[in-house]
């Protein structure tokens, strides 16, 4: 065998090398690409079932899951509904709710809200009128204040509450005794309720 031969021979192997090498190249690349698409076509298959089912899920209108303490209709179709009455580790009782426009106008909320304490009155719109009764141990618990006579409650709201809108609240009393389950709340232009300490 001569060397011309085999020189020839050896380019004659590695063109079919490279064409084979070539044409395995271009199978695996349309296969990865057909793959490819497939699971593309399947991921945006399940991104448009999930997107249409968290659609689905955020137009549905919820129920309301806070549990309601008391529920109190006040004057012009104003409902003051308390939702809850911690206590906390630092001797507090924080009480939370809404108060609800139910009616088809705008309420002026009443300046009877803030108190009758001029100190505190001077700070603004507030709930410190609010206060609890505790009828077994005959006491009175009042919102607290801080150091500059700022009750401790929802204050510098606005002075009315839309039709259909509401204002959510909170006021903060010093806890009854361990002992008392059940307090009164009063505020003026509602009712008295009577509401479950938890904690």
């Amino acid at each position: 065998m001569t060397a011309r031969y085999v020189r020839k021979a050896r380019r004659t192997g590695a063109a079919a090398l490279l064409v084979a090498t070539l044409a395995f190249s271009a199978a695996a690349c349309g296969g990865d690409d057909g793959g490819s698409g497939q699971d593309k076509g399947a991921s945006s298959s399940a991104t448009s079932r999930d997107s249409g089912k968290a659609k689905s899920e955020s137009g549905e209108t919820t129920p309301e899951t806070d549990p309601v303490l008391a529920t109190v209709k006040g004057d012009a179709g104003v409902e003051m509904v308390i939702t809850s009455a911690m206590r906390d580790s630092g001797g507090f009782l924080t009480v939370n709710g809404q108060f609800k426009n139910t009616g088809s106008s705008a309420y002026t909320t009443p300046i009877q809200w803030s108190g009758r304490e001029t100190a505190v009155a001077a700070n603004g719109r507030s709930l410190a009128a609010m206060m609890l009764v505790d009828a077994q141990a005959k006491k009175r618990y009042y919102v607290l204040r801080d150091t500059d006579n700022r009750p401790l409650t929802t204050s510098g709201y606005e002075p009315s509450i839309e039709a259909g809108a509401t204002l959510t609240f909170f006021a903060q009393f010093p806890a009854p005794e361990a002992s008392t389950h059940e307090v009164g709340v009063q505020f003026p232009g509602f009712p008295n309720a009577t509401i479950e300490i938890s904690g």
